[in-house]
């Protein structure tokens, strides 16, 4: 493989419900940087059907161009259909990286994607960056159990690629002066040459907790003891309007269901103002809450790590604290809050 045949900077445009996924255009502001300090376009990859409206979404965010796979063949996802396009767009073009959202679909389409190429895929990345003068992706993420973050090289194989949770980058403000190509692509594929058939979409009805959308939320850890001591976060979020999320420890030890829980094995989460209360700061934890507009931490240990990444610390015990906390928001019942 010649490294030096690939060039440029792709981001996949997950398509749902007739839009872009917001952590696409996330992703385009990484790619958009990195694209920058490598000199090279940023690119993004769309495929659908009834898709190529959306191509020019991505200009303002940051794309040089979009490449767009329009058919009746995709309108469903399927990994198979979806791969073939992929593959044959990269072999066509050559691009050193390629960025995905850590989606269901994301992450499928990338993983399926890396081994029919034979090259490396850094899952769950919460950090990214290039070298300028190699063009190395260098993708940052936790290991070992959340001890340490490690970057993750691929040195001998193209395209790099890495899949990003919604939340962890930011997109740029748009700038609706920037235009951009839209490259149509095609792709002989015929229905029975896939061996996967989407015979019926049955959408969820069960309530979704919505934590990457919550503008307050209120997040408990181990330091609460037990079930019963983890209810007083129900009660605080409960009297000040906020949604509960919970750290690995509170959900493995069965005191909260897994959608509630925060960090790199549950939800990134970026809201308004977060309440870590009892929850001692493990990196899992802080990459999944850290980019909170306002981080307000309860911990009886002087020395949690907590304390080295929150905005305001209370050292003493949360069942002393947070009732008198919920006591002032009381005082004044009629009093209007805004946060942010």
């Amino acid at each position: 493989m010649n490294l030096d045949d690939y060039r440029g900077i792709w981001v996949y445009l997950e398509a749902r419900e007739g839009r872009i996924a917001p952590v696409s255009l996330e992703l385009l502001g990484a790619g958009r940087q990195m694209a920058d300090k490598r000199g090279v376009p940023l690119a993004g990859l769309l495929i659908g059907e009834g898709v190529t409206e959306l191509a020019p979404t991505a200009f303002p965010y940051g794309a040089d161009q979009v490449y767009v796979y329009d058919d009746r063949i995709f309108a469903d996802y399927r990994t198979e259909s979806y791969m073939r396009a992929v593959i044959e767009c990269v072999q066509k073009h050559k691009p050193e990286i390629i960025l995905y959202g850590a989606t269901s679909t994301g992450k499928d389409l990338a993983s399926a994607v890396a081994t029919d190429l034979e090259t490396g895929l850094t899952a769950d990345t919460t950090m990214l960056d290039v070298n300028a003068e190699t063009g190395l992706l260098e993708a940052s993420r936790p290991a070992f159990g959340g001890n340490i973050m490690a970057t993750i090289l691929c040195k001998k194989h193209r395209p790099q690629m890495a899949t990003v949770r919604p939340k962890v980058m930011k997109a740029l403000e748009p700038d609706p002066t920037r235009t951009g190509e839209v490259i149509r692509e095609s792709i002989q594929l015929a229905e029975e040459d896939i061996r996967t058939k989407v015979l019926k979409i049955v959408r969820e009805t069960k309530e979704k907790v919505r934590l990457d959308e919550a503008d307050v939320i209120v997040a408990g850890g181990k330091g609460l003891g037990s079930k019963e001591g983890f209810a007083l976060i129900h009660r605080f979020a409960e009297a000040i309007g906020a949604t509960v999320g919970a750290s690995r420890d509170a959900v493995e030890a069965g005191w909260i269901d897994h959608a509630h829980q925060v960090g790199q094995t549950g939800v990134t989460v970026t809201p308004k103002i977060y309440f870590a209360i009892g929850i001692s700061g493990a990196i899992q934890h802080l990459v999944g809450m850290g980019n909170s507009g306002l981080i307000i931490a309860i911990n009886k240990d002087p020395n949690a790590l907590i304390f080295q990444a929150c905005h305001y610390g209370i050292v003493g015990d949360a069942f002393e604290i947070v009732p008198l906390l919920m006591k002032a928001f009381q005082k004044e019942p009629d009093r209007e809050v805004t946060y942010g």
